[in-house]
C-alpha cells in the first residue's frame, strides 16, 4: 500500500512513513494511492468480531507490509482494552430507523480515543523499531488534544505539544489537558481561534528545517492513520445493522471534517453507505459547501459545540481531491486560491457529484439547546451539544424511509455541563474516575498567536529525531 499527495508534489510513502510524516511535504495530505476493496464476503466474516479483531482486521490492507499481522492484532486489542463499555462502541435505537452510537467510553470521553489509542501505540512501534524519537505537535479545538495527550503521555520514543484557542474549549476540555504533568506532555494556550492554532501547526511542518530537526508529526486528523483507524466503527455499525445486504446511512457533527470523511473512506473500500449527513453549528462552511458548492471563510464564532468551531475544515482537502478527479495539480493551484482570496468554487458538476453522497444541515445555539431538551424529554438520552447537532441533522435532511441512519455521539455530556445544564436543568456527571478533575492542578503556557514564539518554544523543549535535546 502506497501513500500520494493531495497536492501530487510530494514523495510517494508507505504507511508507516505516511504516519511518522502527517502532513505532506508539499503541504498536501496523504490518500491511498489506490483504495483496497472488501467484497460482501469479507464484510460478512467480520459479522460479530470483537472490536479490536474488527479494528485489525479492517485497516490491515492500508498497513500492507509495514507492521505484521500479529503485531497489528497486539496493538489494536491493547488500544481498545482501557474502555469503559464492552461493546466498545454500543448502538441505542432511538426511533424507526435512527441509531446512536456512543463514542465516548474511552479514557478521554470523545470519539477521538478510537483513533489516538491506537495511533500513540503505532508510533511507539514504529519509533522504536528504528531506534528515533519524533515531536507530536497538534492543534485542537478540544478533544483531540486531550485524546493525545493521553495516548502520548510517558512514552520514551514521543514528545507532545498541543496547542489549544485561549478561552474557547470548555473547563473540562481544557483540564483534561491541562492537568497532565507527564514530561513529555505540553499544553500551550494560544490567543486566536482554532484555525489559527491550525495555521501555526501548518507554518512548523512548512518549515523543513524544523521539521527535520525534531522528527516533527501530527496526531490531527490530518495524519492518515486518525483516518484509518476511524473507519472501524462505521463498519462495526453497518455490520450490526446488516450490511453488506442492508445500506446504512451517517449523521455526522462535523469540524475539521476527518470524522465523516472516514465514513467515506470506508464507502470507498466497499462498505454499503448510501447516505452521509454533515452536521453544522454557526460555524457552517461545510453546510453552505454542500448547498452550493462554495467554501468562503468566514469569522470563527463561539458557540455551545466548541470542537466544531471551525472555519477552515482540513479534511475537506481529501474529499476535494476526488473531486478534482485526483489531479493533485490542480487541487493546489485551487488551494492556494483559497488561502489567498478566502474563496473556493468547485462547479456544479463537482457539487453534483458530491450531493450524490452528502447532505448537510445547520444548528444555532438555540437550536441545540431545544435538541438536548427533546431528547432528553422523548427518549431519556441526554446528549452533548456536538451529538445533539448530528441527531438534529438526521431528522431534517431529507432521506429514504427504510434507510438505517446512524447518528454519532462523539462526546460524552459531562465535558459540557454548561450546555447540557442549560438545556435540560441539570448538570451531567464525569464518571468516578474524573471526579477530581475539578480540583487537579493545571501546567499550561500561555503563548501569542506567533509562528517564531511557537517554534522557538518547542526548540527549548523538545528532543531531537536522534534522542538528543535540541536546545543543546
Amino acid at each position: 500500500m502506497q501513500y500520494i499527495s493531495t497536492r501530487g508534489a510530494a514523495p510517494v510513502l508507505a504507511f508507516d512513513d505516511a504516519l511518522l510524516a502527517g502532513l505532506a511535504r508539499d503541504g498536501g495530505l496523504y490518500v491511498p494511492q489506490s483504495w483496497p476493496r472488501f467484497a460482501p464476503g469479507d464484510w460478512r466474516a467480520m459479522r460479530g468480531l470483537p472490536y479490536a479483531e474488527l479494528v485489525a482486521r479492517v485497516i490491515r490492507p492500508f498497513v500492507g507490509g509495514a507492521i505484521d499481522e500479529a503485531t497489528l492484532a497486539q496493538l489494536a486489542h491493547a488500544a481498545y482494552a482501557g474502555f469503559d463499555h464492552r461493546a466498545v462502541a454500543p448502538l441505542k435505537q432511538l426511533d424507526a430507523n435512527l441509531w446512536l452510537m456512543e463514542l465516548f467510553h474511552g479514557p478521554t470521553l470523545a470519539f477521538k480515543d478510537f483513533a489516538l489509542q491506537l495511533l500513540g501505540r503505532l508510533f511507539d512501534h514504529v519509533l522504536a523499531a528504528r531506534g528515533t524519537h519524533a515531536t507530536i505537535v497538534g492543534a485542537t479545538s478540544g478533544d483531540t488534544g486531550s485524546a493525545a495527550i493521553e495516548a502520548c503521555r510517558d512514552r520514551d520514543c514521543l514528545d507532545i505539544f498541543m496547542l489549544h484557542p485561549h478561552g474557547r474549549v470548555s473547563e473540562v476540555q481544557r483540564r483534561q489537558m491541562t492537568t497532565v504533568v507527564s514530561a513529555n506532555v505540553h499544553n500551550i494556550a494560544i490567543d486566536g481561534s482554532f484555525d489559527d492554532c491550525q495555521d501555526l501547526v501548518k507554518g512548523l511542518f512548512n518549515d523543513h528545517a524544523f521539521r527535520d530537526r525534531v522528527g516533527l508529526s501530527a496526531v490531527n486528523s490530518i495524519n492518515w492513520a486518525r483516518i484509518v483507524a476511524q473507519i472501524a466503527y462505521y463498519a462495526h455499525a453497518a455490520l450490526a445493522l446488516g450490511a453488506p445486504e442492508r445500506p446504512v446511512g451517517f449523521a455526522v457533527p462535523t469540524g475539521n471534517f476527518g470524522n465523516v470523511y472516514s465514513a467515506y473512506a470506508a464507502r470507498a473500500i466497499g462498505l454499503p453507505v448510501d447516505l452521509l449527513i454533515v452536521g453544522s453549528n454557526s460555524n457552517d462552511i461545510l453546510t453552505r459547501f454542500f448547498q452550493s458548492g462554495e467554501m468562503r471563510i468566514g469569522t470563527v464564532t463561539p458557540t455551545l459545540s466548541p470542537s466544531m468551531d471551525i472555519q477552515v475544515s482540513s479534511n475537506a482537502e481529501r474529499l476535494l481531491f476526488d473531486l478534482y478527479d485526483r489531479d493533485g495539480a490542480a487541487l493546489a493551484a485551487a488551494m492556494r486560491g483559497f488561502r489567498a482570496d478566502g474563496r473556493l468554487d468547485v462547479g456544479e458538476a463537482r457539487l453534483k457529484r458530491a450531493r450524490t453522497l452528502f447532505a448537510a444541515a445547520r444548528l444555532d445555539d438555540a437550536e441545540t439547546k431545544a435538541v438536548i431538551a427533546e431528547e432528553c424529554r422523548a427518549t431519556g438520552e441526554i446528549v452533548d451539544p456536538h451529538s445533539a447537532i448530528g441527531l438534529a441533522a438526521a431528522r431534517r435532511v431529507e432521506r429514504p424511509r427504510d434507510l438505517p441512519v446512524v447518528a454519532l455521539a462523539t462526546a460524552h455530556p459531562a465535558k459540557f455541563p454548561d450546555a447540557v445544564e442549560a438545556a435540560i436543568g441539570r448538570r451531567p456527571a464525569l464518571p468516578a474516575r474524573l471526579q477530581d478533575l475539578m480540583a487537579r492542578e493545571e501546567r499550561c503556557m500561555h503563548l501569542p498567536n506567533d509562528l517564531a514564539i511557537v517554534r522557538e518554544f518547542i526548540l527549548a523543549r523538545a528532543t531531537a529525531r536522534d534522542g538528543k535535546r535540541t536546545a543543546a
